[in-house]
């Protein structure tokens, strides 16, 4: 009854043994069968994320070529916001065909009056030869030898010089053109204690005309003064009559919209 017994324990033991044997062994599927559950979720998102969308691609790139093309408008429909006004601005003067020219003619024939006026004011002068009237491109000149107006090495204005200047100064007045003053000089050297050089001498020239216009009630602000000495001579040096014409005083009546410094 013992041996029985022992038997049927030994059977139940080894039944016992073999049924935890196969459930310890197959306990790798449990593991293997969440790896592929994974790793095919990873591939699903991955396919997901590569995968263009036409449809929001075509509407982003129809949105860009309306924002950058200047020829067409967003509507409201297509854009799901009210109209939009598109304001243009008035076009300047310059893009109105004609009216720079017309402008241009204008200050041109204000400086033709201007450059008749003060001929008829320094007509003594003209008659000569000692002053010249010249139309520029950009404005007027008006040459005045030097001899009429210093003495020979000096700066200061002779007396009936000054008489001139002011019957020219009271034409300019009633404008409000830039006015250059130039000083130039022949090619002889001048050495003095006051005028080490031509610089000096011409700068001065155009100096003392300058402070004359200020006294006779040009505005300041108006005027420049220059000094070429001979760096722009109008007549060749190698006769005494060029070297006198090449002696002068240049006032630059210049258009409205011009810098007094051009030339």
């Amino acid at each position: 009854m013992a041996a029985t017994s022992r038997k049927r324990d030994a059977a139940t033991q080894r039944r016992r043994s073999r049924r935890e044997s196969n459930e310890h062994s197959d306990r790798w599927i449990v593991s293997y069968a969440d790896f592929i559950t994974l790793l095919f979720a990873f591939f699903v998102v991955m396919y997901a994320i590569s995968t263009l969308n036409e449809s929001k691609y075509r509407v982003i790139s129809d949105s860009l070529l309306q924002a950058f093309r200047h020829d067409r408008v967003v509507t409201a429909q297509t854009a799901g916001l009210a109209p939009i006004t598109r304001i243009q601005s008035p076009p300047t003067p310059k893009t109105i065909p004609g009216a720079a020219a017309a402008v241009q003619r204008a200050k041109q024939q204000k400086l033709r009056t201007m450059a008749s006026r003060i001929g008829d004011a320094l007509q003594p002068l003209v008659q000569s030869g000692a002053v010249r009237l010249t139309q520029l491109p950009h404005g007027i000149a008006i040459e005045i030898n030097a001899s009429v107006l210093f003495a020979p090495g000096q700066a200061v204005l002779q007396t009936d010089s000054i008489v001139a200047l002011q019957a020219a100064a009271q034409v300019l007045q009633d404008s409000d053109n830039p006015i250059k003053v130039e000083g130039h000089t022949d090619p002889v050297p001048i050495a003095s204690a006051q005028y080490p050089s031509n610089w000096e001498l011409s700068s001065a020239r155009a100096s003392s005309v300058v402070r004359l216009f200020v006294a006779s009630g040009i505005a300041a602000s108006r005027l420049t003064a220059t000094g070429y000495a001979d760096n722009r001579p109008v007549e060749a040096n190698d006769t005494p009559e060029g070297r006198a014409r090449n002696r002068r005083v240049t006032l630059m009546i210049l258009e409205d919209d011009a810098s007094p410094v051009e030339s």
